[in-house]
């Protein structure tokens, strides 16, 4: 397994597919968690205050009950004696006659325990139940007489229902009969409110399932769009880089082209020309001196000097393709050597400033910097027909700055972006791109052009740091 997970490497979709849909399924599972948690909640506040008001209906319908039988015997208890067994035998019968339903009645205990009158359940008669507790352990009959001789009040427990002899719950009101000794009481059995509380937490229930299945398929819904979005977005990203690779293969190619071209046409114009001049003096200077003419010296020095001059060629073309200078020396005098060169060659007055860097630039940024001023030398000689270039190059606080000024024509109306201006332009910003520095062109104050690059911190060295080349 481990195996597995560690030869796992997502593709691009694939990463932008789980970026997009880890979030939401984590937040969808936490708003499940809270909705559920929040329901369950509500649902069991609902349910305990549905429960209380139907048990509350029912101890108010056994009040109810109980206050009419006392009013069926009140009379005849009224006027009897404690000892009246006349009394007591009437207000039995009475009471034994009072059922409703299938199985309400009412019943009476003596103080002692002992059942009086249960005319649905007649096995009770005559037989004492002090000690009786239901399946549950709950006391019953003492519970009964100790609520009787405190005036009255209700009490729960589990009872055989006379109707079926299934044991269910049952809440019973009882008063006492305090100068008979008498509990007298009735009780409602209320499994139909517990069917009543059950089917309403079975509906509760079937709600949060119900909302559960929505936010699933909501959350499908979205992880199926995020999805398509991502295969979207992956073949279009696909295209588009497909096409930026081609573009760029293309620019690659032209780039090359163009430098071979550039050191084609330098060693045909120059080197070329003077390697000539050099086998032509040479040829000169042996006919001079196989007829021993004396002026073979003079024309043997100046195929030197030809020679010379061919050397200095091939060395100003090496220094172009990749200056030495930049690795030994740093950008500063490399750059001050292009800028010499540059004003040597083309006769224009090149002012060169720079100021020691704090930290030292890595490899990346001096090359691209000394690209950068190549190409922009370059730009000048060919279209600004500038007079006076000022190149400057220092540190700042953040990072390393270039500016190169020219006070020629500037750019052309409309051609102020980088992409606008050819190859060579859109190769400077790429190369800052790559660095993620910034690279812009303005006009300059004297109606030249402005070429201003920066490089950011991170291509900024120690000071101390020996291992890596000068800045």
């Amino acid at each position: 397994m481990t195996g597995v997970w560690g030869r796992f490497r997502p593709s691009y979709g694939q990463k932008l597919f789980l970026l997009a849909t880890v979030p939401l399924i984590l937040a969808v599972a936490a708003i499940m968690a809270i909705v559920a948690w929040q329901a369950k909640q509500t649902s069991n506040r609902e349910i305990a205050a549905l429960e209380a008001a139907l048990i509350d209906a029912k101890r108010a319908e056994l009040r109810n009950y109980l206050s009419m039988a006392r009013t069926a015997f009140g009379i005849v208890y009224g006027n009897a004696m404690p000892d009246d067994l006349r009394a007591k035998r009437e207000v039995a019968q009475t009471m034994a006659a009072m059922v409703y339903g299938r199985d309400g009645h009412f019943f009476i205990y003596d103080y002692d325990g002992t059942n009086i009158v249960s005319p649905r359940q007649t096995w009770l008669i005559n037989r004492n139940w002090r000690g009786l507790a239901d399946s549950r352990g709950t006391p019953v009959v003492d519970r009964l007489i100790e609520l009787a001789r405190e005036g009255g009040g209700y009490h729960a427990y589990y009872w055989p229902k006379p109707s079926t002899g299934e044991e269910a719950l049952m809440v019973a009101y009882v008063q006492g009969l305090q100068d008979w000794r008498w509990v007298v009481g009735t009780g409602i059995f209320i499994d139909d409110v517990q069917a009543v509380v059950a089917a309403a937490r079975a509906e509760v229930e079937a709600r949060v399932r119900d909302t559960f299945a929505l936010i699933g398929a909501i959350t499908l819904a979205a992880v199926l769009a995020v999805f398509g979005t991502g295969v979207f977005i992956n073949v279009r990203e696909r295209r588009l880089a497909d096409a930026k690779l081609k573009a760029l293969t293309q620019r690659v190619l032209d780039t090359q082209e163009a430098e071979r071209s550039r050191v084609a046409r330098e060693l045909h114009d120059s080197i070329s020309q003077m390697l000539v001049g050099v086998r032509y003096a040479l040829e000169l200077a042996r006919r001079r001196l196989t007829r021993g003419d004396e002026g073979a010296s003079e024309t043997l020095s100046q195929g030197i000097d030809h020679l010379n001059g061919a050397i200095q060629e091939v060395r100003r073309i090496s220094r172009d393709l990749r200056p030495g200078v930049l690795d030994d020396l740093g950008l500063g005098p490399a750059l001050q050597g292009l800028a010499e060169d540059f004003g040597r060659r083309t006769g224009i007055v090149v002012e060169f400033e720079t100021n020691p860097f704090r930290n030292r630039l890595d490899k990346d940024a001096k090359i691209a910097l000394y690209r950068i001023a190549q190409e922009a030398l370059t730009n000048i000689e060919r279209h600004s027909g500038a007079s006076r270039v000022r190149v400057l190059v220092r540190g700042t606080r953040d990072g390393a700055l270039m500016r190169i000024e020219d006070n020629g024509r500037g750019m052309p109306q409309g051609g102020k972006t980088a992409e606008a201006q050819g190859l060579g332009l859109r190769n400077m910003a790429e190369r800052m791109e790559q660095l993620e520095g910034t690279l812009r062109i303005l006009p300059a104050r004297d109606g030249g052009t402005l070429i201003e690059a920066t490089v950011p911190l991170t291509h900024m060295l120690p000071p101390g740091n020996a291992s890596e080349a000068r800045p």
